[in-house]
């Protein structure tokens, strides 16, 4: 681009760069949903690769457009607004705490210094950076052998200027009052001797998909067990239910019909916390994997994210987060039996932002790993203690789905579509309870 052109010139170009991008990128998640792509390619790595490439070629277009025009202000936020996709590229670069912002900060400094430097021999510097994935489908067993669908968002992380970073700076008052608040401290349990021991942890509670890692430091029974998780209960909301998938049904589900599908099941257990165990409980009922009547869940991380932080910012008293699902795994009916009826098996899904090399992933950065791990291993082991079959092991993937939010932040999977609503119905009970156990501290010894 030559130096004599306008920033309108520029922006018009970027413009055309990314509808390239939308139309490719978009492309590819109607085919992968479709699943012609994946038959084609014989694996879904394939869709995976090309999305990846698609991101990596057209993105780092917007990155230097906005490096050179910082101030690009409403027509900025028009850009974001048109493709859903940027928002979480402008958003999550703000995500990280002082420490991450200040390393960006310096990044900035050392850019714009040479930047200067260049100006003298009518030069022009860029930064490019590269785009990855947070808002995947989730992976389950099945999943793992190829039985089930995935589908990964891309989400960038880039160096921003001064101004965008004073404007889009994490919430580092809202994050440090909750890193501080949630746990006030260790309490005292029972740790069986047999928990200390890695290995036999890891393989009789956990599913370490591929596409991570995690070792005895972040997988330390004594650590996890004694993490306070304890809330006192209050008057305002303290917990939020919402549906990533808000349409994800079951065997004798009515099409149509949400409270036969898994906002319905979110509304009983909203019920249940807050009737039988007297929490308050907001239960968003938003659909975020139906756009224009079709389904796609390629971007329903992006958009329930945003709804998400909307309430939390207009209920900071929320300290719990739940995003409750079915799992998908074809041919599997997860059922067993609590008191005396047909119930619906659970499990608990963590992101662990992290590769397979056990390599922190920065732009999935989350501050409350350990907690959400300790949340949904007490949770665990509380329905061991009473419902002894109502968990399957929890799974470990690489990426965030959105656990960032709160300390207490579970996604958790009820049964799958062969299951019937009375199962996942009655699936509720044992999970509200052992909710409670671990809220108000009854399940430490």
């Amino acid at each position: 681009m030559k130096n004599g052109e306008s920033w309108f010139d520029k922006l018009l170009c970027g413009l055309i760069i990314f509808t390239g991008f939308y139309i490719i990128y978009r492309g590819s998640g109607i085919l992968a949903e479709t699943g012609w792509l994946k038959r084609f390619f014989t694996s879904e790595k394939a869709v995976e690769a090309m999305q990846e490439a698609t991101v990596r070629t057209y993105l780092p277009g917007y990155a230097a457009l906005w490096q050179q025009q910082p101030g690009a202000g409403a027509s900025g936020g028009w850009i974001r607004g048109f493709f859903p996709v940027l928002e979480d590229w402008y958003v999550q670069t703000g995500e990280d705490t002082q420490e991450h912002t200040q390393e960006i900060e310096e990044q900035t400094e050392e850019t714009e210094a040479q930047s200067q430097k260049d100006e003298d021999g009518d030069q022009e510097n860029y930064t490019e950076n590269s785009e990855n994935s947070d808002n995947t489908e989730r992976l389950t067993e099945a999943e793992v052998r190829g039985e089930n669908k995935m589908e990964e968002q891309t989400e960038a992380s880039v160096s921003e200027s001064q101004t965008e970073i004073e404007t889009l700076a994490f919430d580092e008052e809202t994050d440090t009052e909750y890193a501080n608040e949630a746990l006030s401290g260790r309490i005292q349990v029972d740790i069986p001797e047999q928990l200390k021991d890695f290995s036999y942890l890891l393989n009789h509670y956990f599913i370490v998909d591929t596409d991570t890692a995690i070792d005895a430091s972040q997988l330390d029974a004594e650590e996890l067990l004694t993490e306070d998780l304890r809330m006192e209960k209050k008057k305002e909301p303290q917990i939020l239910i919402y549906h990533t998938h808000s349409q994800e049904g079951f065997l004798d589900s009515v099409q149509g019909d949400e409270e036969t599908g898994i906002v319905g099941i979110g509304t009983y257990l909203a019920e249940l916390l807050e009737d039988q165990y007297g929490y308050q409980v907001i239960h968003d009922k938003g659909v975020y994997d139906l756009v224009d009547g079709v389904l796609d869940r390629s971007s329903a991380y992006d958009y329930a994210r945003m709804s998400v932080e909307q309430i939390l910012e207009e209920n900071p008293s929320i300290e719990v987060i739940i995003d409750l699902h079915r799992d998908g795994v074809e041919g599997h009916h997860f059922v067993t039996e609590e008191n005396g009826k047909p119930t619906a098996q659970i499990m608990f899904f963590n992101g662990l932002s992290k590769n397979s090399a056990g390599q922190d992933i920065e732009y999935l950065y989350n501050p409350y790993i350990k907690e959400n791990l300790a949340f949904s291993f007490q949770l665990q082991m509380a329905a061991e203690k009473s419902y002894p079959d109502f968990t399957r092991n929890i799974y470990l993937k690489g990426q965030r789905f959105n656990l960032h939010l709160r300390p207490r932040s579970l996604l958790i999977e009820a049964g799958t579509q062969m299951n019937t609503i009375e199962e996942e119905k009655n699936a509720m009970e044992p999970l509200a309870d052992i909710l409670d156990q671990v809220l108000s501290g009854e399940n430490s010894g």
